[in-house]
């Protein structure tokens, strides 16, 4: 028998309960997969919370993984057994040792990306696609804003923007996460809670300004990257890691910076976008644009988990292992 996590209802993660499945028969067209390894993003926590409601409970959480495919459906022409694959996105159901996934959602892995480092770093690196060539297009000249620089996230934001030709500068909330960042390419970085996020950016900037900041903090932190943007520049929130993104007045947002809230879940539900953003993405894992692995867990220890990710103390991706 095979372990699955699942969400008895909305809370805490005493909610969530190791239960024992059995694998199941793909429909025509759908594959199903068994796990190397499952990534863990701070959506997880949104749905366990309940801030993003899931359609039905008990539910299995996840929303990305790689690993190997174990059986494909009657209609299912791309793919094979034995494949090797890495997926994002809905439909939920990753904290499983196999679970049934739709075809198209499933994509290649070369050799050179191992499962691990795919599980770390494909809704991550989704998003990032979405916002670096998307929400703004970053380009040589470019100056980014980065919260969260040593994060899952932030690892791949800095260097794929440092790719892209972009100057970074990234904010950290620690020395040693500091050290992370800079070995990501991080050109510039305000470390602590409390810096004075704004005051820095002026200064780096010659009172310019970023011309795009990309925020997943949230709370009160949403207000300062604002201020820290150039007039016309562009901010994202894209997270709430550090509470709820209190209202905004657009007497905030003169003269004439925009306010953007991208959804990765959205933009990849259409599948050409989502299979062009993947192949790029798989691209920079390759090349070595990927999430640092913190932390590995075994399944069993979902819960251990989502609370060390919930508390903000991953300097990286964390995984789960079957």
């Amino acid at each position: 028998m095979d372990k699955a996590v699942t969400l008895l209802a909305p809370g805490g993660i005493e909610q969530l309960q190791v239960s024992e499945q059995q694998p199941q028969e793909p429909g025509a067209n759908e594959i199903r997969i068994r796990h190397d390894a499952i990534g863990m993003n701070f959506l997880d926590i949104y749905h366990r919370r309940g801030l993003y409601a899931l359609p039905a409970y008990p539910a299995v959480l996840g929303v990305e993984g790689a690993g190997t495919v174990e059986a494909v459906g009657s209609a299912v022409t791309r793919l094979k057994p034995g494949d090797r694959v890495a997926y994002a996105g809905a439909p939920v159901g990753a904290y499983a040792a196999t679970r049934l996934l739709p075809a198209a959602r499933a994509v290649l892995l070369p050799d050179g990306v191992p499962s691990k480092v795919a599980a770390a770093s494909m809704l991550k690196g989704l998003t990032a696609y979405m916002l670096l060539t998307k929400t703004y297009r970053v380009e040589p000249g470019t100056t980014v804003l980065i919260h969260a620089a040593a994060g899952g996230l932030g690892s791949i934001l800095v260097r794929w923007a440092k790719y892209l030709g972009a100057t970074v500068i990234g904010t950290v909330s620690s020395e040693e996460k500091a050290d992370l960042a800079r070995s990501y390419g991080a050109d510039h970085l305000t470390i602590g809670r409390d810096a004075d996020v704004v005051a820095a950016v002026k200064r780096l900037t010659d009172s310019r300004g970023v011309d795009v900041a990309y925020d997943g903090i949230g709370g009160g932190m949403l207000a300062k990257s604002i201020a820290a943007v150039r007039p016309f520049g562009v901010v994202a929130t894209i997270g709430q890691a550090g509470g709820p993104i209190p209202p905004v007045s657009v007497d905030e947002l003169r003269p004439g910076k925009s306010l953007t809230h991208p959804s990765v879940m959205v933009y990849i539900t259409d599948t050409a976008a989502y299979l062009t953003a993947a192949e790029a993405v798989v691209g920079m894992q390759a090349s070595g644009i990927t999430s640092t692995i913190a932390r590995e867990y075994p399944l069993e220890a979902a819960a251990e988990a989502q609370q060390f990710l919930e508390e903000g103390r991953a300097a990286g991706s964390l995984i789960l292992v079957p």
